[in-house]
């Protein structure tokens, strides 16, 4: 099931949430159904021919400054 990352329009958090089917996302700070859902930047590996890792894309995003594997981690 995906994961997507929202931001609430009446209390500006964001968040992760899970969605099973149709389930409709609410904000889990202040329970509102008015959310938008984010573009989340994707995390993987791309390997080269000798296993040597050639690219991640968490890593290599522009924010890069964190640890977190999402900016909502960081608030960014």
């Amino acid at each position: 099931m995906p994961i997507y990352e929202y931001y609430c329009k009446s209390c500006e958090k964001k968040f992760e949430m899970l969605i099973l089917g149709t389930e409709k996302p609410v904000c889990p700070e202040c329970n509102t159904p008015e959310v938008k859902r984010l573009m989340s930047a994707c995390g993987f590996l791309s390997r080269g021919a000798g296993g040597e890792t050639v690219s991640s894309s968490a890593g290599a995003s522009s924010c890069g400054g964190c640890a977190s594997s999402s900016c909502s981690g960081c608030g960014s």
